[in-house]
């Protein structure tokens, strides 16, 4: 009985752990995240606003030396796409079509999404 009691407790243990160390190693898990819809719906609405959202790199849109690289990322499965400014201060990210981000998004005074930071995910 003792031994099943600590083998119950052991795998108790083990389970809380790893859940956890999966909401806590989770990047900006205290900012809100992005509601979609109303940003396309109203972005001026959101402006000064930072949020989060988890994306795929869809496509490079453009490129400008002083303001960064634009990027088409889909949110939401692919149903979704949003343009993403990713500045300057992140030129050192090789970012890739297909590849997933979660960004840190600030939206500015023009309602564009430009990058406060971001991780792969």
């Amino acid at each position: 009985m003792w031994i099943v009691a600590a083998a119950v407790l052991v795998v108790g243990a083990f389970i809380g752990s790893r859940l956890f160390i999966r909401v806590a190693s989770e990047p900006f898990r205290t900012t809100a995240a992005l509601d979609v819809q109303a940003y396309l719906e109203n972005a001026n609405s959101l402006r000064g606003n930072i949020y989060k959202i988890e994306a795929k790199v869809e496509d490079q849109l453009a490129w400008s030396p002083s303001a960064g690289r634009l990027f088409a990322v889909s949110v939401d499965g692919g149903s979704d796409v949003l343009p993403v400014l990713i500045t300057t201060k992140f030129n050192d990210v090789n970012v890739q079509k297909g590849q997933r981000f979660i960004f840190l998004l600030e939206v500015d005074d023009d309602g564009m999404l430009r990058t406060k930071d971001l991780t792969k995910a």
